[in-house]
């Protein structure tokens, strides 16, 4: 093959560009380019570039256009001018079935002379009806999705249908193989809302102050969805939520952002039961509690006046058959250890940081203790305190009741632990015992009464939207021994209905003479008086007492259903004393407030609470030191 001079010209300015063969991965083909059309194609490069100007001097560090690769034709090809033809992001955007990155909007073209100037991208072969080309593109079979492309369409593409060049050169118009969507087999599985628990709910939910996401249209209906912040993935599977996990947090902390418009508009001193402003309003409740509930754990227990007290209280406070711990723990002692302020270091530890002693009070050996999230101490109000005495002698206080009240949003509470007379045929002296409580337990003094119209002044639990009652009332079982222990063995599946008809408490409910509107959940456990200290076996002293369920847990409410039970049972891990602590848990309903009410968050007990990790850690630190010790001891055996 004879060279002409330019072309010769041409392979020694560029002699990188001699290659015989060039491998094209789109579409899989393979073309080969012979010396002319590698020289044809330099050719244009000189023209595109100066028009008639002098070749650039043979530089190796010179920037040199791509080889394009040129496909086998028996016939000369004329020469072709490289242009670029900038798509602009406008159409690029508007594409509804654009696949590539936005880097794929410039595309470089050739026009080709005496073609009608259709353009050619630089990836497509230009070759006859023999040579491999690309499959048939969507725009060629004219799919239904880029029929209203607009603007995206070639000059050609816009003409006539009878200006229109071969629909077989668009096969190699196309610059890259558009496909249709993708359009899902069947419906898409519906996003499940169900999680772990109503604790876990108001954790995940997200700050109401933040204006920037809204709330899906279905809340309206009175369906509530909570998100997790903290797990992008869930976000992404929501489609009502538009927002990012990164727009809803502070820069610094997990913590929901606070814009300065907030700060400067928002007032917790000012505001009414309805405003946005009230500290204790509806807004804030809202965020806090979405179900307007909170989880109350009561536990009542006759200690008998033991010094010792048990080496762990986790089985009192955090039993195992419960997976989340609860917003209030109220702890009512009756015959308390001689060391109260050991009691409360021991509670304190038990629960951990986690919480904090809001209060305690105590008459005699009577001990009340009320511990709080920290979180919540915000929205408590001051709390307040009496005591009454049933004794003839005021003095000796073993018989009586400490009462602790404070307000939480705008619901009151009153939390009443008490120990009655004992004896088994009591029960008028009982019944003295509740009255002379209910009338002369001074409370509320200073706090507000949330519904004063529903108040009388000679029933203390008719001030308060709820109210807890517990301790050792020493009602007994109205029969022998002998026939309460074959009903007990008697029971089956927990069912304890043979053994209550028999309880002196229920049938005193029931005549209206004592607790008027209170309400006990199911019992399902065995009487917790009188067991022989450190076992299961019941009195085998001299006396012979008769089991019974002296220990429990009351309540009542303003409000019909406002208070649920969870659980009421008896913990049976504790053997310290001859009474077996009764607990249970409540899920109360809770009303915002209004800002008439005093606050009290802060002031709780901190050193004891120091005092209660300090020990927490030193626990810990042993434990694992015994367990290091244990780990590098060896046992050695003589055989």
């Amino acid at each position: 093959m004879t060279m002409n001079g330019d072309s010769l010209h041409q392979s020694l300015e560029a002699p990188d560009k001699r290659d015989s063969v060039i491998n094209e991965s789109r579409s899989g083909n393979s073309f080969l380019v012979d010396a002319k059309s590698r020289n044809e194609y330099n050719d244009s490069f000189k023209l595109a570039a100066g028009h008639g100007q002098k070749t650039r001097d043979n530089n190796p560090f010179q920037p040199q256009p791509p080889s394009l690769p040129r496909s086998n034709k028996s016939g000369s090809v004329e020469k072709t001018v490289r242009n670029r033809r900038l798509r602009c992001s406008q159409e690029s955007l508007s594409d509804a079935v654009e696949t590539c990155s936005s880097t794929d909007s410039l595309k470089e073209d050739q026009t080709l002379p005496g073609q009608g100037g259709r353009v050619l991208s630089s990836s497509t072969t230009l070759g006859n009806q023999g040579t491999n080309v690309r499959p048939q593109s969507a725009v060629a079979i004219g799919s239904p999705v880029f029929r209203d492309r607009g603007n995206s369409f070639s000059e050609d593409e816009r003409r006539p249908h009878s200006q229109q060049s071969d629909p077989a050169d668009h096969w190699q118009m196309s610059p890259k193989v558009q496909l249709s969507p993708v359009q899902p087999m069947g419906p898409l599985p519906a996003l499940d809302r169900s999680f772990v628990s109503a604790t876990l709910r108001s954790a995940n939910r997200i700050n109401k102050d933040c204006l920037d996401y809204g709330l899906p249209k279905r809340e309206s209906l009175g369906k509530r969805l909570h998100r997790n912040l903290s797990d992008s993935r869930l976000l992404e599977s929501m489609g009502s939520d538009s927002a990012s996990v990164t727009s809803l947090r502070s820069n610094y902390s997990v913590l929901s952002p606070i814009r300065h418009q907030d700060v400067r508009n928002r007032s917790f001193l000012e505001g009414s039961l309805l405003g946005s402003g009230a500290l204790l309003g509806a807004d804030e409740l809202d965020r806090y509690f979405p179900e307007r509930r909170v989880g109350v754990y009561i536990a009542t227990w006759n200690m008998q006046g033991e010094k010792e007290l048990p080496a762990n209280l986790e089985d009192l406070l955090l039993p195992t058959d419960s997976e989340f711990t609860q917003d209030f723990y109220v702890i009512g002692v009756q015959e308390g250890c001689p060391d109260r302020r050991e009691w409360e270091i021991r509670l304190q530890e038990t629960l951990g940081p986690y919480y904090v002693m809001l209060y305690a009070a105590s008459h005699g050996v009577l001990y009340l203790s009320v511990f709080a999230r920290r979180d919540l101490i915000w929205f408590c109000s001051e709390v307040e305190h009496a005591t009454v005495t049933t004794r003839i002698i005021s003095q000796i206080k073993t018989k009586g009741a400490v009462g602790i009240t404070f307000t939480f949003f705008g619901t009151s509470f009153l939390f009443i632990t008490s120990h009655f007379t004992s004896g088994d045929s009591k029960v008028y002296e009982r019944v003295l015992d509740y009255n002379k409580i209910v009338e002369a337990l001074a409370l509320p003094k200073g706090l507000p009464d949330t519904n004063p119209y529903r108040s009388t002044s000679s029933d203390v639990t008719t001030r308060f939207d709820q109210v807890f009652w517990f301790g050792d009332f020493n009602f007994r079982l109205s029969k022998d021994r002998a026939e309460v222990e074959n009903a007990m063995t008697r029971t089956v599946g927990r069912d304890m209905s043979p053994l209550v008809e028999h309880d002196q408490l229920s049938k005193e409910m029931k005549d209206g003479s004592i607790f008027k509107g209170f309400h006990e959940a199911p019992i399902h456990f065995f009487p917790t008086y009188k067991f022989d200290i450190g076992c299961d076996i019941y009195d085998t002293t001299s006396k012979q007492r008769t089991p019974s369920y002296t220990d429990r847990i009351l309540f009542r409410s303003r409000q019909a259903d406002d208070i649920k039970a969870i659980m009421y049972t008896s913990c049976s891990g504790i053997k310290t004393s001859d009474h077996r602590p009764v607990i249970g848990v409540f899920q109360v309903k809770l009303r915002p407030g209004r800002d008439n009410i005093p606050l009290g968050a802060g002031q709780f007990d901190r050193s004891l609470y120091l005092e209660g990790i300090r020990r927490r850690i030193t626990r810990e630190l042993k434990r694992k030191e015994a367990m290091k010790n244990q780990s590098n001891s060896t046992i050695c055996s003589i055989s």
